[in-house]
């Protein structure tokens, strides 16, 4: 397989014709916003990669063969530099025959550019500001303690909530980007352990993608794989699934 690594102007990264391949949204979406000229990406045999290196995490889509021989040789281009990557799915088999490869989690890369049926309970949502950052990390703790960001991360653009007759709150959730690009991405939506199966999910979720939708044109999220109930959810919401990916960490040793 022939790659190159350069220092890419975004645009470079769409030379294949990629980004318009199902399972590719990753790139269209996580970079295809403007960034520094000098980003460190990689491409050849069907696959393109690219660096967010505050984290030292390789993103790649494509073949898997040659996505896994990307980020095999972004691992030794920048050595000490790669700690993590996301990957179609089977890369991190591919890689762990040259590189230890652990804690791998099989995600699906799920976005819409279309607002979702309005759900009936949207209208019990609403905003929840910085005041509110006490009371949403309690509520995380307690009923999704493996949240994916929590208040007063600086990557969050709005949190919103929905509360009971009491004043309660008994779902949340929020809207935070992409690292690489800055994109819409749906996060930390969590529902009060007593009370799913009644539609607040629903709802918040409904809610937080016309809000992403009107706003950026777009929102995304990431589903685990095994997650079969918030995969229906994000089928009726009209969240398109074609990307499988698995994401894993990259031991030195």
């Amino acid at each position: 397989m022939q790659a190159t690594i350069l220092s890419l102007p975004t645009a470079d990264l769409f030379a294949q014709g990629l980004e318009s391949q199902s399972g590719a949204a990753l790139l269209r979406f996580g970079a295809a916003r403007p960034r520094p000229a000098d980003r460190a990406g990689w491409s050849g045999g069907g696959a393109a990669a690219w660096l967010d290196e505050p984290r030292g995490h390789v993103w790649s889509v494509g073949e898997p063969t040659a996505a896994a021989g990307l980020t095999l040789r972004a691992f030794h281009q920048l050595p000490g530099e790669i700690r993590e990557f996301t990957a179609p799915r089977g890369v991190d088999a591919l890689l762990g025959r040259h590189l230890a490869v652990t804690d791998p989690v099989a995600w699906v890369f799920r976005w819409t550019l279309e607002e979702p049926p309005p759900h009936p309970a949207e209208e019990r949502v609403t905003e929840l500001g910085e005041a509110h950052h006490s009371e949403l990390l309690a509520f995380l703790t307690e009923h999704s303690p493996a949240h994916s960001t929590g208040p007063g991360a600086s990557n969050v653009s709005l949190w919103a909530g929905i509360r009971d007759d009491a004043g309660r709150l008994v779902a949340c959730g929020a809207l935070s980007a992409l690292p690489d690009s800055g994109a819409p991405l749906m996060v930390s939506v969590a529902t009060d352990a007593a009370l799913r199966g009644q539609g607040l999910g629903a709802a918040l979720t409904s809610w937080l993608t016309r809000c992403a939708v009107r706003r950026y044109g777009l929102c995304a999220l990431w589903q685990l794989a095994d997650n079969t109930a918030a995969g229906r959810l994000y089928t009726r919401l009209g969240y398109r699934d074609e990307d499988p990916c698995v994401a894993a960490r990259i031991s030195p040793h």
